[in-house]
C-alpha cells in the first residue's frame, strides 16, 4: 500500500484517525483505519460507493458509533463540544430547510454557532448566491442548493470543512465553479476534506486518499501515486491498487 510516503509538514495534522474500526449491520465497514490530514489543504477521499467514505466522514464529525480506535480534530475528540465549532459539514443530501429563504437558512445556522449577524450576508455573497438571498431554498437549482448548504456550513468560519459527495448530479460547469470556490477557501487557510466516487476530480486535490472496502489503498499526491503505480490517471491508478490488494 502507498500510505503517507511523502514528507509531512512540521505542523501537527488537524485531523488524526488512529486504528479506527466501525461495524454496521453486523459487517465491519472500517478496518483499523489510520489517517492524518494536514492543515490548509484540499484532500480528496476517493473510492466507489460502499467503500467506507461516508462512514469515515461521520466518524470524523462525531456522528458515527465506533468499535475501536480514536479520531481527533485539532487535538479534540471527534464529536466533542470544541470540535462542533471547528468543523463545517456538508452532507450528501441538502442540509437546509426548503421552506426558508437562503438568508433565513444561513442566519439560523449562524445562530447555532454564535456567529456574528454580519457574517450571514458575507457568507452568502462568498458562495455566489447574492441574487438568491431572499429566494426559498426549495426553489433553488441543484448547484445553488449545494452552494446554500455550503454557506450554512461556512457561516461559523470553521477551520475544517468536510463535504460528502458534493458534486453528485452537478453538470461539469457547475462542478468547476464549486471546485474554484473550494480552492479559494483553501487558499484562505481552511482545511477541506471532500469525498467523491468521481476519479477525475483527483486532479483538483492537493492530496488523495484512495479507499476501498474500508481500507486505505493509497495516500499521497496524484503525481506520487501515478508514479508509484506506473499509470496515467487516477482511475487507472485506483484499479491497479485494487488489483494488488486482491492478489
Amino acid at each position: 500500500m502507498i500510505h503517507q510516503m511523502e514528507n509531512k509538514s512540521a505542523e501537527a495534522p488537524v485531523i488524526v484517525v488512529d486504528r479506527l474500526r466501525v461495524v454496521r449491520g453486523g459487517r465491519e465497514v472500517l478496518h483499523d483505519l489510520s489517517l492524518e490530514i494536514p492543515r490548509g489543504s484540499i484532500v480528496g477521499l476517493l473510492g466507489p460507493s460502499g467503500a467506507g467514505k461516508s462512514t469515515l466522514i461521520r466518524a470524523i464529525v462525531g456522528a458515527q458509533i465506533t468499535q475501536g480506535g480514536t479520531v481527533t480534530v485539532a487535538g479534540h475528540a471527534a464529536g466533542s463540544a470544541p470540535v462542533r465549532a471547528l468543523v463545517g459539514y456538508v452532507t450528501q443530501a441538502p442540509s437546509i430547510y426548503p421552506d426558508l429563504t437562503v438568508r433565513e437558512n444561513v442566519a439560523y445556522f449562524a445562530s447555532l454557532v454564535d456567529a456574528p449577524p454580519e457574517t450571514v450576508t458575507h457568507t452568502i455573497h462568498a458562495v455566489g448566491l447574492a441574487d438568491q438571498t431572499d429566494q426559498l431554498a426549495g426553489t433553488l437549482s441543484g448547484g445553488q442548493l449545494t452552494r446554500a448548504s455550503l454557506a450554512a456550513a461556512l457561516v461559523g468560519r470553521p477551520e475544517v470543512l468536510i463535504l460528502d459527495e458534493p458534486t453528485v448530479g452537478l453538470d461539469p460547469a457547475i462542478r468547476n465553479e464549486l471546485w474554484a470556490l473550494l480552492r479559494r477557501f483553501a487558499h484562505a487557510g481552511t482545511t477541506i476534506l471532500v469525498s467523491s466516487h468521481v476519479m477525475d476530480e483527483a486532479v483538483r486535490c492537493d492530496r488523495l486518499v484512495f479507499i476501498r472496502d474500508g481500507k486505505i489503498l493509497a495516500d499521497g499526491t496524484l503525481a506520487h501515486i501515478l508514479a508509484s503505480t506506473g499509470t496515467d490517471d487516477a482511475e487507472a491508478a485506483f484499479l491497479a491498487l485494487a488489483t494488488r490488494r486482491a492478489s
